[in-house]
């Protein structure tokens, strides 16, 4: 987006993936829409992340801000139609207590043990994928690959060699942001120019690299899904799947976290030269305690009521972040990088 007054403050957002979760981001990135001091730059977006980013492209192309915020919530609408054919519904148990989950919904409960024993390519010959004509109905990927406003890259985990595949907006096709959102228990890998894809959460949940070598933003805001701490030894079954699926889909982020880390220290002790090296700001939007409540199952739960609930957290969180934060964007991260690798303390700072 081009700046609209000289106050306006640059952002390059790194949005997580998180299936239904992702109506957290879509909270986050209409708040930001709605703000004019922010310029959003460039978007690195993982999964749901991926998603959010080419409805928020599409839209600033069809009718600037307001039009990526009618895109996205219009995207997330029809999701949630879709998934009332779904027999992925909650249980009569959590619905009572007031559960988001669907830990003791039948359907779900007997689909999660089939794929502990069957794969896609048994489960899912054809590869029926509602989402994939979701996505296509309400994205115009030549828009999207001339668009101007907004730098856009897509990750996806290359199968064969475990490396991270970053699509940028030049080049950027349904089939990419697919393969981006592939979860290999569910679906058939994706392939592109003969190559097989998976979700891009397992070596980049997002990618950070991409944003740097530009000039012109130095902050980066990360939208934060999946909870990095998690007090607590996890004990039954499910709760242990949970917590390693959290640490593994944070685990390239914390990667790439830890080299700006260093990086920075490096160029405050004078060890490197700051013509060749450029301070990074890191900041991120999250609702810990809120997100931490819902567990891994809910984020297959696209109940409308769910995903409004989501998308209210995560525009509050966005707010209080912009409240607190926004006079640090240009000037110093609001992350503490170092307390959150050494224990040190809370990693966020004032």
């Amino acid at each position: 987006m081009n700046a609209k007054q000289t106050n306006t403050k640059k952002l390059n957002l790194a949005l997580q993936g998180g299936g239904a979760h992702g109506a957290f981001t879509w909270g986050v990135l209409d708040r930001l829409l709605e703000d004019e001091r922010v310029d959003i730059e460039a978007i690195s977006g993982t999964s749901a992340g991926a998603m959010n980013g080419v409805l928020l492209a599409d839209g600033l192309m069809r009718d600037g801000t307001q039009g990526a915020r009618a895109a996205l919530s219009r995207f997330w609408r029809d999701v949630s139609k879709a998934a009332r054919f779904s027999p992925l519904q909650r249980g009569p148990v959590d619905m009572f207590m007031g559960n988001w989950s669907l830990d003791t919904s039948p359907a779900y409960l007997f689909f999660d043990m089939l794929t502990r024993v069957a794969g896609p390519y048994e489960l899912n010959p054809f590869d029926v994928n509602p989402l994939r004509d979701i996505l296509d109905e309400h994205v115009d990927f030549e828009l999207v690959r001339s668009c101007d406003k907004v730098r856009l890259y897509i990750s996806a985990t290359n199968v064969e060699t475990g490396r991270v595949k970053v699509f940028d907006r030049h080049q950027l096709t349904c089939q990419m942001v697919m393969a981006s959102a592939c979860i290999p228990f569910m679906f058939k890998a994706v392939e592109i120019d003969g190559i097989p894809y998976w979700d891009g959460g397992y070596m980049g949940n997002p990618v950070l690299f991409p944003f740097f070598g530009h000039d012109g933003a130095c902050d980066i805001l990360i939208v934060q899904i999946n909870p990095i701490e998690r007090k607590g030894v996890p004990k039954t079954s499910r709760e242990i799947l949970n917590r390693v699926d959290e640490i593994t889909f944070n685990a390239s982020l914390l990667k790439e976290l830890r080299s700006i880390d260093f990086v920075r220290r490096l160029l405050e002790d004078g060890r490197l030269e700051p013509g060749h090296y450029s301070k990074v700001n890191v900041h991120i939007v999250e609702a810990g305690d809120e997100m931490r409540s819902f567990g891994a199952s809910s984020k297959l739960n696209a109940e409308w009521a769910f995903l409004k609930h989501l998308f209210a957290i995560g525009r509050n969180a966005a707010d209080n972040w912009l409240e607190k934060n926004f006079d640090a964007i240009g000037l110093r991260s609001t992350v503490d990088l170092r307390a959150m690798f050494e224990g040190q303390g809370p990693a966020h700072q004032e």
